[in-house]
């Protein structure tokens, strides 16, 4: 089996390499020409994988790859994700993650081996936006998504005491640039699936984090935060905080603030290992379909620095962070739960990670990270 990945150097990417490599599959990745490479997420399995450079953005190259390296699956997880960035460069965001869906889908119709080929998209919950689902409207639409199978079933499964959460069925209203395009290309894939028949599915991922993470979302760059604290606070003999406004003290030393937005956005946050699993599984299963991945729980940023600090040995961490307005979005989203309940009963996915594992292990890699940095700069 011959697997091509667009995005194959990020988060998401990386994982799912691993995860074809397991399974004996001869991995393809996509990669952007730029001047300084960026392939320090897969650079462990570089010599297991084929490197091409190409750009989603550019229908003669999708096509041109998809016709010389005659694929049996393709999964495209390249996008412009940041949403906060997509509010800034709106145009860029939709080229990449809607026009370059366009692109692939396309070379698939017109390719030789179209009816070969099964097509993987990540689609986002951010297309969600404000929308919900109440568990008291919730009515016989659930039996297209899940077959002969009791509410009751459906709320003990996947979704704890929660009245509102997301699901397949859950209209769609996105609030950004980027899940605009995303649900663009969610249209795309359902369209191309119905007219020509090509074997297309998406998975709607809830947000999902890792070690991996870009250091400019929120998860990550709390626990990259923590990482560098803790450093600066071994190093200077850190034992209770002072502060000269914005800034930490300790012994003439100064360490600036963890700068964050709306703590009380609450999210349902999963770890990418387990939902490049659900990824594969979809595209193996014999029916195309489109499916919620996400873990049942949600949680809000407040909590998650509560567990992210906990772990370091600080318990009151308000006094070493700082609100920003710069980091709250145009149109905030509030509030996303998703049920995992189509892809459990019909694929047989659930995550493994807690979100505690989610947040320690995180933490756990930046304070390493940091440390290694610290050695390093000592040994100059």
């Amino acid at each position: 089996m011959k697997a091509i990945i667009f995005g194959i150097t990020g988060q998401d990417g990386s994982y799912l390499a691993e995860l074809l490599l397991e399974k004996g599959y001869e991995v393809v990745g996509i990669t952007r020409r730029v001047s300084v490479p960026t392939l320090n997420r897969i650079t462990h399995i570089l010599p297991k994988i084929k490197i091409i450079e190409g750009d989603i953005t550019d229908a003669f190259s999708v096509s041109n790859v998809i016709k010389e390296e005659a694929p049996d699956e393709i999964y495209n997880l390249a996008a412009q994700s940041h949403v906060g960035t997509s509010f800034k460069q709106p145009s860029l965001t939709w080229d990449v993650t809607a026009g370059g869906v366009l692109n692939i889908l396309e070379a698939i119709r017109y390719s030789d081996r179209r009816d070969d080929i099964k097509f993987y998209q990540a689609s986002s919950s951010e297309m969600f936006g404000k929308n919900f689902t109440e568990k008291k409207v919730l009515t016989k639409t659930l039996e297209n998504v899940l077959g002969t199978v009791t509410l009751d079933e459906v709320y003990s499964d996947s979704v704890c005491d929660s009245e509102k959460y997301q699901n397949e069925e859950t209209p769609f209203m996105p609030q950004s640039p980027y899940a605009i395009a995303k649900l663009a290309a969610h249209h795309l894939v359902r369209n191309y699936r119905d007219s020509y028949g090509i074997f297309t599915c998406s998975g709607i991922l809830f947000n999902h984090e890792s070690e991996r993470r870009g250091e400019k979302f929120v998860t990550r760059k709390i626990t990259k935060w923590i990482g560098e604290f803790k450093k600066w606070a071994m190093d200077h003999g850190y034992v209770s905080p002072s502060f000269d406004g914005d800034n930490i003290c300790c012994n003439d030393s100064k360490f600036p603030k963890l700068r964050l937005g709306n703590l009380d956005a609450k999210r349902d946050w999963g770890h990418a290992e387990d939902y490049v699993r659900g990824m594969w599984k979809m595209v193996q299963y014999e029916t195309p379909s489109d499916y919620v991945v996400a873990t049942g729980e949600t949680h809000s940023v407040r909590e998650f620095l509560d567990i992210a600090f906990s772990h370091i040995g600080v318990d009151d961490w308000e006094d070493l962070v700082v609100i920003d307005p710069e980091f709250y979005r145009p149109a905030e989203v509030d509030y996303l739960l998703g049920i995992p309940a189509k892809a459990k009963r019909v694929l047989g996915w659930e995550p493994e990670i807690s979100f505690e594992q989610l947040v320690e292990r995180m933490v756990d890699s930046d304070v390493k990270e940091a440390r290694l940095q610290r050695s390093d700069l000592q040994g100059v």
